[in-house]
């Protein structure tokens, strides 16, 4: 049975000017740096220059359009062409004291490509058009921690499909033998013992400590990873101190070769350039943006006089209909453009300034103990921006401080109370777990049971589930994955 009925909505909707503003908040100052050139590229009423120009002298003549034509509302080129109008549109970008000169460039990491390294080696070796072939698609499904996680049969048929490319898995593991002796070692693995397998051949197999770690992983490999130490022993008939020798050599490869090239705080594959950079004295924090490659902006001088001898034009005025409006709208992009970055920048700052007042302590000398709890609503609630604001200013951003270079997102944890009602950040409990793991007795690690006991004993009134997940966020495995002889 079919049903009419009346409801009333009430709907937000953004503007297109509104969404772009979203967007230029969230993306990094890289992005920001190639956003600025395209947009002055894209639209010549808009340009970069450090020295003011004078505009002409505002011309009091007749508007353009006749007083009994329509459109006349559409123009109104007072707003475009006065003298003070421009200086109010500049960007200012040099967010630096007067000793910047004395300051050191500002340090950024870039990121090398993993699969670029790994081909360019490829290429070094003498190898048939065919081979070649089947080493860059094999390259190409190698992960990001240096791992073929595909097998063969699906490679062969995804090259017969993709590249009309006929080969067997005979050929294709020929292939992979010469990616897998590239660097770094273990590359090309498919499981985490051949891995480790493929390091260890290239040690020196005749050294003892070597040779046994080469029989363990690959003859007792489940018992390793289970650190089942003890059965290894008797069933070799060695000695804890003989394996513990082996084990050492085991523990200086590298599980995941493909990290070499990556770091936790890593864009990707951009450069990590701070948004911020924060510097600290006896004075006090001097907090500024990190504008050095921002051009500064301003409105057209040429587009100006442009709209000037336009006005001064009373013959052909109608027929400058469509050239004014082209300008006025180019004119007017340029004006929201430089005002979008200006309140861009003043956002940034604002939500950082309230970051550093609220975590004023642990900005000194950054031990991670002094940070406060703070969620996204805090620093909402200080500046008074909306907490998707503060989310997006705080997502992918970075600051570059006297201790090091962090995420905006590093600044925020839950709170958690202690017996005396006073709240502590989470990343505190997390460093004193992190403390208590890395001063236990390997031969007898601290279980999830024993560590809540133990933050429980300092006051912080926490479940085992909890510090299970606080561990597990840590990348710190059980008890019994750490165990050591």
């Amino acid at each position: 049975m079919l049903k009419q009925k009346l409801q009333q909505k009430l709907l937000q909707k953004l503007s297109p000017q509104q969404i772009q503003m979203i967007k230029l908040l969230e993306v990094p100052t890289l992005q920001i740096e190639q956003r600025i050139k395209k947009e002055l590229e894209d639209n010549p009423a808009l340009e970069e220059g450090t020295e003011e120009e004078d505009l002409p002298e505002e011309n009091n003549d007749d508007d353009l359009l006749d007083n009994d034509d329509a459109d006349q509302d559409e123009f109104t080129l007072d707003d475009y062409i006065e003298d003070d109008d421009i200086p109010d549109y500049r960007l200012q970008t040099n967010n630096y004291s007067k000793d910047d000169e004395k300051r050191a460039e500002i340090p950024f990491s870039t990121g090398s490509s993993f699969h670029e390294h790994i081909e360019a080696q490829l290429g070094l070796r003498e190898l048939t058009a065919k081979q070649k072939i089947l080493g860059e698609y094999i390259i190409g499904n190698i992960d990001e921690d240096g791992y073929l996680r595909r097998e063969p049969a699906n490679i062969v048929d995804d090259l017969a499909f993709l590249q009309n490319v006929q080969t067997t898995e005979q050929e294709l593991e020929e292939v992979l033998t010469i990616v897998q002796d590239l660097e770094p070692a273990g590359v090309g693995a498919r499981t985490l013992r051949e891995c480790l397998m493929l390091q260890l051949e290239r040690k020196d197999l005749s050294e003892p400590p070597v040779k046994l770690a080469y029989l363990i992983i690959g003859q007792y490999f489940v018992d390793f990873s289970k650190r089942h130490y003890d059965k290894i022993a008797i069933r070799l008939g060695i000695s804890e101190k003989y394996l513990k020798t082996a084990i050492e050599e085991v523990l200086k490869l590298n599980p995941k070769p493909g990290g070499l090239f990556s770091n936790p705080f890593s864009r990707s594959a951009q450069s990590i350039i701070p948004d911020f950079i924060l510097e600290h004295s006896e004075d006090g924090f001097d907090l500024h943006l990190n504008s050095r490659n921002l051009p500064e902006l301003r409105l057209s001088t040429a587009y100006s006089e442009m709209l000037k001898t336009y006005t001064r034009d009373k013959a052909g005025k109608k027929d400058m209909k469509d050239a004014v409006q082209f300008v006025k709208q180019k004119i007017d992009s340029a004006k929201w453009f430089i005002d979008a970055i200006k309140q861009r920048q003043n956002t940034l700052l604002l939500t950082m300034n309230a970051i550093l007042e609220y975590q004023q302590e642990y900005f000194i000398d950054g031990d991670e103990t002094k940070l406060k709890p703070m969620i996204l609503k805090d620093v909402a609630e200080m500046t008074g921006l909306d907490i998707s604001t503060v989310s997006r200013v705080s997502n992918s951003k970075y600051i570059q401080t006297h201790f090091g270079i962090y995420p905006l997102k590093f600044f925020f944890s839950e709170g958690l109370q202690t017996d005396s009602g006073e709240e502590v950040s989470t990343r505190e409990i997390k460093k004193i777990l992190h403390d208590c793991i890395n001063n236990e007795e390997k031969r007898h690690p601290l279980t999830d049971e024993k560590l809540t006991m133990i933050l429980q004993e300092k006051g912080y009134q926490i479940a085992r589930r909890t510090v299970a997940k606080y561990r597990e966020q840590l990348n710190i495995p059980v008890a019994r994955l750490r165990k050591e002889i």
